[in-house]
């Protein structure tokens, strides 16, 4: 997809959430339960079914899925699709892009160990090696489409709010 498409695309819905703002508001949801046994939780996802349980750090065996590793894969979905849809807006042939997101957690946190060490993950980096059709970069372009991409990821952006749990007896 190159420019122009990608502008025709996005144009009738620009023009409708310009025309109607509360058309624009965009339900999301993700489904999971406890149907494994252990100490496990399993989202149903697009490529079906993950069961995620205990990190090494807090008593898992390493079977399941961490599910901070699955908070930056989320994240690097996101941030790649918008790498690509920022670079195209741009006018960039990207050849290829490899990406990486990198964190940490201090297990204490989540171990009630000590109260003050926070539970969650710290800062998340996202790296993106880019190669361009059009040649080199120059680090003005680069600077360009990391900041642009970095301000419309929604996933990255959400990770700034804290969300709200709600528990509820059935």
């Amino acid at each position: 997809m190159d420019r122009s498409q990608l502008r025709a695309l996005q144009a009738p819905l620009r023009e409708r959430y310009a025309a109607d703002p509360a058309s624009a508001d965009t339900a999301l949801q993700a489904r999971g339960d406890l149907r494994d046994p252990g100490i496990t939780a399993t989202v149903d996802g697009w490529a079906g079914p993950v069961r995620a349980g205990l990190h090494p750090a807090t008593g898992g065996d390493g079977s399941d899925a961490c599910s901070g590793d699955m908070l930056l894969e989320a994240l690097l979905a996101c941030a790649g699709v918008t790498l690509r849809s920022v670079a195209t807006a741009m006018g960039l042939d990207l050849r290829s892009a490899s990406l990486t997101a990198k964190s940490s957690f201090d297990a204490r946190g989540t171990l009630g160990l000590d109260r003050s060490v926070p539970v969650g993950i710290g800062p998340v980096t996202v790296t993106a090696v880019v190669d361009c059709g059009d040649g080199d970069l120059d680090d003005a372009v680069l600077e360009r489409l990391a900041t642009t991409t970095e301000r419309y990821c929604v996933v990255g952006q959400s990770l700034a709010t804290a969300p709200t749990v709600v528990v509820r007896r059935r």
